[in-house]
């Protein structure tokens, strides 16, 4: 077999049912191979078993293959060409980095010996994408090519889960090579690490010195984070939960880990949690963070994070985040899944038992008055559409089981915040990036994925126009994602911040991009139905017709361009010092909604 034969092949192994990628001539040995693959081996209803599925750019054809990874759990795949084509990889091969996603990016490169000569279209992806990726490969021995590639899949969804780039000279993908079927790069420091995290239990001393904090505990609450979801743990920590009565509060990339309409969910925390949850995070006096790394949305002000805790608890697979914001009193590095279900079953058989004897009943109540008290809300009498009826408005009609991606900005923080999520892989949204342009790409990869279920792409009017040229592929490929685009003239979040932090000076984020006409783009890119919505009477009637229909459909949505979002920690502010707003209730006096520019955005 050549050399890009084996990437064909390797692919079929590693049992990828969907490509993305955009062709480029130092790829086109392997583009050729995915083509007699397909040709060779169509399955009886005529389908390709590889189809290839071709974006808009290269950042498309990234983020489509990190929605997949995401709503599927498996890892994606990327096939791009040299130079250019592998350099506007380099944000999504970040974002799955920051937020753990398991990517395989294969690029094409000059041939070995054009390498360093500045040939067209040559880039040291090497050393451009060594900073962004979990690793990267240059292969320029061939015969290492497929033991390379078979070990790029086992880096990408082993440990910490991240994206792995690969990049095979032109010459080696046109190399006559033997298949060997097996091999595998020894990697040996590597597996040692994995082994001992795979390996690694919780004593029954460890178990013991946890379960003795946690009795010593009036208001234990759960932090859980990604890592929840990345492990599938998710089943885990609701058993955990739900035997020994102990909330749960998640980060954003969290959401999903645990079903938010549970009466123990409090759902999102940090900078624009709910209030009910970061009140909480201030009187709890135990924390169990589970794949979660305290991240500066969420902790804030480190000092001042869980002030009345008097046992942070840890589990996480990486060693490296085991305290490095907030000094830990008990962890344990390995698997969550592993770790909880090693938890539970000692609970239970050492007669710890909360439900029971009521010892967090008075918690219970006190969380339950939180949600009550402090619950989301907006001006629901207002003369213009509000983002958050929108959000309600399809979410009784999904009932939180729909997947959706967005991109970054203040519908992205509303969608959070109003959405249900009754099960993990179904809130896709680039988390400790917050990458623009993301969540039209990622539905397309996530229904790919998910063909089975319905996929709402939560947009803004700014952050669509990063990649609004994927428009095209969702009619291409015929799917059914609903996009909704919340248009509020702007960059509605840097405008809050500006008004709350910069005396409304709105230097740039009104832009002068207001001359679009979504509606007219979409039916150009094919998109049978369109439509703009402007009336706040006809929310509930036109939402039901858009998910209704039966293929791709756009809806803008002309919403308050001053609406906020709240609740929102300030930067440099506490969980105290919380701003939320005027239709959010706060326990504590009207807080200042004006401050001066800090290092924290």
């Amino acid at each position: 077999m050549t050399g890009a034969d084996i990437v064909v092949q390797v692919l079929a192994d590693e049992g990828l049912d969907v490509l993305f990628g955009y062709s480029g001539g130092a790829i086109l040995p392997v583009y050729d191979a995915v083509f007699r693959h397909n040709e060779a081996n169509l399955r009886d209803d005529g389908s390709e078993p590889l189809p290839l599925i071709v974006p808009a750019n290269e950042q498309g054809a990234c983020f489509m293959a990190a929605g997949y990874a995401r709503a599927s759990g498996q890892v994606g795949v990327a096939l791009l060409t040299s130079g250019p084509g592998a350099t506007n990889a380099v944000t999504p091969v970040r974002d799955s980095m920051a937020d753990s996603i398991p990517l395989v990016v294969i690029c094409g490169q000059v041939p070995t010996a054009a390498i360093g000569t500045d040939a067209f279209q040559e880039a040291p992806i090497s050393t451009i994408m060594g900073a962004c990726a979990k690793h990267v490969f240059l292969v320029t021995d061939a015969s290492a090519l497929e033991a390379t590639l078979r070990t790029a899949f086992h880096i990408a969804r082993s440990g910490r889960q991240g994206p792995v780039v690969v990049d095979i000279p032109k010459d080696v993908q046109n190399t006559p090579l033997t298949f060997r079927g097996n091999r595998e790069l020894p990697m040996r420091g590597y597996r040692a690490r994995l082994r001992a995290v795979q390996d690694a239990t919780i004593s029954e001393d460890h178990c013991a010195a946890f379960f003795a904090a946690l009795g010593r505990a009036k208001r234990p609450l759960i932090y859980a984070g990604g890592g929840i979801i990345s492990s599938g743990a998710s089943a885990s920590l609701q058993k955990f939960s739900r035997t020994f009565g102990i909330p749960v509060t998640t980060t954003l990339m969290g959401i999903g880990g645990f079903d938010t309409t549970d009466p123990l969910a409090l759902h999102m925390l940090g900078m624009h949690g709910t209030a009910y949850a970061n009140y909480a995070m201030d009187d709890c006096d135990f924390v169990f963070a589970l794949g979660a790394r305290f991240d500066d949305r969420v902790v804030g002000v480190p000092a001042a994070f869980a002030p009345r805790a008097k046992t942070i608890a840890q589990i996480d697979i990486d060693p490296a985040e085991i305290g490095k914001v907030k000094p830990v009193h008990w962890h344990h590095v390995g698997h969550l899944d592993a770790a909880l279900q090693r938890l539970v079953k000692y609970g239970q058989r050492h007669g710890f038992s909360p439900r029971e004897d009521g010892r967090y009943d008075a918690w219970h109540a006190h969380v339950a008055a939180l949600k009550k008290d402090h619950a989301l809300n907006y001006q629901r009498d207002s003369a213009l559409i509000q983002p958050y009826a929108v959000i309600e408005a399809i979410n009784r009609i999904t009932d939180g089981r729909a997947i959706i991606t967005t991109g970054v900005g203040q519908h992205q923080m509303w969608s959070a915040q109003y959405f249900d999520f009754r099960e993990p892989r179904r809130w896709l949204t680039s988390g400790s990036m917050g990458t623009m342009g993301f969540g039209l790409p990622a539905a397309i990869g996530a229904q790919f994925a998910r063909r089975d279920l319905t996929v709402i792409d939560i947009d803004g009017d700014a952050s669509i126009r990063m990649n609004i040229g994927e428009m095209e592929t969702v009619t291409t490929y015929n799917l059914p994602v609903k996009i909704v685009v919340l248009n509020n003239a702007g960059d509605g979040m840097v405008r809050q911040w500006q008004k709350l932090f910069f005396k409304g000076r709105f230097s740039a984020s009104d832009k002068s991009l207001h001359k679009k006409d979504f509606v007219r783009a979409a039916q150009a890119d094919g998109f049978a139905w369109a439509q703009r919505l402007d009336d706040p009477t006809r929310v509930n009637s036109t939402i039901a017709d858009f998910l209704a229909f039966d293929g791709p459909a756009f809806l803008e949505v002309v919403i308050d361009p001053d609406a906020g979002v709240y609740p929102m920690v300030g930067p440099g502010a506490t969980y105290a010092q919380m701003i939320t707003g005027d239709w959010i209730a706060s326990r504590t006096g009207p807080v200042a909604e004006t401050a001066g520019p800090t290092g924290m955005f």
